[in-house]
């Protein structure tokens, strides 16, 4: 037999191997078993726990305030009705509070980008005195709680005649030493020889992080404004002690005057959460894979 003949004959197979196409597994399918079956169950049970408050919070902002007080149905004696949303819609407040909280959450998260992706290269690439023990500070403040920089913070704004006032709100925002830490752990592993090879074609410090380092960081940058963005938007305690000003509250805290001001409205409470939460939703629908990606990478998947 020539050895093109050879090379076309069927190989033998053993006696006894499954020689069938069907019996053969795909690359990459995973065998079902028991284990796999109970890890979805609890998966899945603790999706649903996560969403019933929500879904209660969509249901109730349906309702009617006098069922939504009472209780008991998800649906309300008199059926599903749009009151709540046009009440709070027709007030106006709601959309100066959610613009207010759009251009705040955008101009923290540009900020702290840009802070924490210049320190972050700095401790990760440069030599300077004090490296190691500012390093040292940086990653000590993670652990530290941000309700106890509360009152220092706000004396200091006090200081600086910056309470009830755009800047006052923004900047005891963009300190983010968590960030500084993750963009410090992704600059570590970005190859030195491609900054080398920049530095030898003339480029400087700066002209190197900004063309080199950054196009390289597109992954991780986008992961820490997603996060940056939303911890913003849904920041309470310090936009509610800074600004006294109505039309310079933030969303979260706007709720809050609602509450206090025209009573406990359940419907309208709820349809308020609801608008304040689409935005974030959006979000994550638009950025999904960014925020898998982030979560992975940086280490809050504990990674």
């Amino acid at each position: 037999m020539s050895t093109t003949a050879q090379a076309r004959a069927p190989l033998a197979t053993p006696e006894g191997a499954a020689d069938t196409p069907d019996r053969v597994r795909k690359p990459g399918a995973r065998r079902f078993s028991l284990l796999n079956v109970l890890a979805f169950i609890a998966l899945a049970l603790m999706a649903i726990g996560w969403l019933l408050p929500f879904l209660w919070a969509v249901a109730t902002s349906f309702m009617t305030e006098t069922d939504a007080a009472s209780g008991g149905s998800w649906i309300g004696a008199t059926g599903p009705t749009i009151d709540a949303y046009s009440t709070i819609l027709a007030q106006g407040n709601v959309y100066i509070w959610a613009f207010n909280s759009l251009w705040t959450s955008a101009a923290v998260t540009l900020i702290t980008i840009a802070i924490s992706a210049l320190a972050a290269y700095a401790f990760s690439r440069l030599e300077f005195p004090g490296k190691s023990f500012l390093y040292g500070v940086v990653i000590a403040s993670i652990v530290v709680p941000p309700q106890v920089l509360i009152i220092p913070l706000f004396y200091e704004m006090l200081a600086f005649n910056l309470v009830d006032t755009p800047l006052g709100l923004i900047l005891p925002q963009v300190v983010a030493p968590a960030m500084v830490f993750i963009l410090k752990k992704f600059f570590d592993q970005v190859p030195i020889e491609l900054e080398d090879a920049a530095r030898v074609d003339g480029a400087g410090r700066v002209r190197v992080f900004w063309s080199v380092v950054l196009p390289l960081s597109r992954g991780i940058l986008a992961a820490v404004a997603i996060f940056v963005f939303i911890t913003t938007w849904n920041n309470f305690l310090w936009p509610f002690l800074i600004i006294n000003d109505t039309n310079l509250m933030t969303l979260p805290v706007g709720l809050q005057t609602v509450i206090s001001a025209y009573g406990v409205q359940y419907a309208q409470i709820m349809a308020q959460a609801v608008l304040a939460s689409v935005p974030l939703i959006v979000l994550f629908l638009i950025f999904q894979k960014q925020i898998v990606r982030g979560v992975a990478t940086t280490g809050f998947g504990g990674t």
